[in-house]
């Protein structure tokens, strides 16, 4: 009898054939129904091999150490704002990243930006007037954003020490310059106008000084400050305020000394005039002060200086208006002491040396600069803050007289300045007086 070989069982099959049998089985099911739907409820074509995909890793069975990864469909996109995920509604794309379009906001304002143009800062979005808001800088003088000059740069002038910042055309366009600090007026913050055409910002009018009798006890204090240096002016020399027109006409007359133009503010007499100085403060009339009485006053000559003039409204604590008189001082002292013909960088040289070394008194306590037997410095400050001491205001306006002496661009009262110092740095004042006196020239 001959056996015929029985036919090969289905199960007999490798493995990998049943799972690939199962696989195919389970797709064509899957596209069988997908036939009988509805045209608006079927999936999606690049959806297909998504889902036959996920088929697959559902049936082949998971081995350690391998986990199952999430499924991500294509097209799946995470908020970089909210960190949700965006799903299929509308949203932005940008630097790589997407958000939703209420979750792209201005990192200043923090509302969202809908404009097709922004601004960009490291990766921080900015709405283009907030990031112009921020960064362009704006005029101190009309409040306005400083224009881009001809080559599209943001051009402005700043000052040196206040660090004010305002358009070029507010230099040409008349806008009022303090005469005390040098800071321009602001639009909304109007200056008060003397009436010999000079103006004062608000924090300098608050301590102006406007007449004579209110600058005497100054002057003394500034006398008892050279005695108290070994300096005494055996001399009693008459001070005078005056305004700008006086002053001027004063140096007309003066045949002796340098001057510093375009604007001096004090003035050492050694000639006999006739001066017309304040015998009484004007009031103020809005934004004017008016009303200023002054009367002539015949200087006679009874040593080698006549008078003082300094003009008035020179303003905070009298700081300005001290270092003015220490200067001037120093002129009568030099002259008084003989000290003849010497040339304008030694002379105006060492007078500002002495102006500096006052402010520097007054400013900064307990400098190398305070006179031993002084026994009026202390009241010339107490008369500017009756309440013991200087404010940070006063601090930065005397900080400000100093850096005027010390950059002074003219040769003689700046250059000479600089030499003097130096000089007085190096030997002290008493040697370079003396080296003066000998030679008329600074100790090298």
């Amino acid at each position: 009898m001959v056996w015929h070989t029985p036919r090969r069982s289905v199960d007999d099959r490798s493995r990998n054939e049943r799972d690939k049998d199962e696989l195919d089985r389970a797709i064509a099911l899957s596209l069988g129904e997908e036939s009988k739907r509805p045209n608006g409820q079927r999936w999606r074509a690049d959806n297909d091999e998504d889902f036959a995909w996920a088929v697959q890793d559902s049936l082949i069975p998971s081995y350690p150490p391998y986990a199952p990864q999430p499924y991500n469909p294509r097209g799946y996109r995470l908020c970089g704002g909210c960190n949700r995920d965006i799903g299929h509604g509308n949203y932005l794309g940008c630097m790589g990243t997407f958000f939703h379009p209420d979750c792209f906001r201005c990192r200043s304002c923090g509302y969202p930006i809908t404009e097709h143009e922004f601004s960009l800062s490291g990766k921080d979005p900015y709405h283009k007037s907030c990031f112009k808001e921020l960064t362009h800088p704006k005029c101190e003088v009309c409040h306005q954003f400083i224009p881009t000059n001809g080559a599209g740069l943001i051009e402005y002038r700043c000052h040196p020490f206040w660090s004010q910042k305002y358009c070029p055309s507010h230099e040409h366009d008349r806008t009022s310059r303090c005469c005390s600090c040098e800071r321009l007026e602001s639009w909304n913050a109007r200056y008060y106008s003397l009436e010999d055409g000079r103006s004062l910002c608000l924090e300098c009018m608050e301590s102006a000084i406007m007449d004579t009798g209110d600058c005497q006890p100054l002057y003394h204090a500034i006398r008892d400050y050279y005695e108290g240096m070994n300096m005494k002016l055996d001399q009693q020399i008459p001070m005078l305020l005056v305004e700008r027109q006086a002053l001027n006409e004063a140096i007309v007359s003066e045949k002796n000394g340098y001057h510093h133009l375009p604007e001096t503010r004090g003035l050492c007499l050694s000639e006999e005039q006739t001066v017309t100085s304040i015998q009484k403060r004007p009031r103020i009339g809005g934004n004017r002060l008016v009303g200023i009485r002054t009367q002539p006053q015949k200087l006679t000559r009874k040593c080698e200086v006549t008078a003082i003039l300094v003009l008035y409204g020179l303003p905070r604590c009298r700081l300005l208006t001290g270092a003015i008189l220490a200067h001037e001082l120093m002129h009568g002292w030099l002259r008084l002491k003989g000290y003849r013909n010497l040339n304008p960088e030694v002379e105006e040289g060492i007078c500002q040396v002495l102006s500096y070394m006052w402010l520097e008194s007054e400013v900064l306590p307990g400098s190398k600069h305070m006179p031993s037997t002084s026994t009026s410095t202390a009241s010339s400050s107490s008369s500017c803050s009756k309440k013991g001491g200087r404010s940070g205001v006063e601090k930065k306006l005397g900080e400000f007289f100093m850096h005027q002496i010390a950059h002074d661009a003219s040769p003689a009262y700046g250059g000479g300045f600089r030499a003097a110092n130096a000089a007085v740095n190096k030997y002290g004042l008493r040697r370079t007086l003396e080296h003066i006196r000998l030679t008329g020239n600074f100790p090298l």
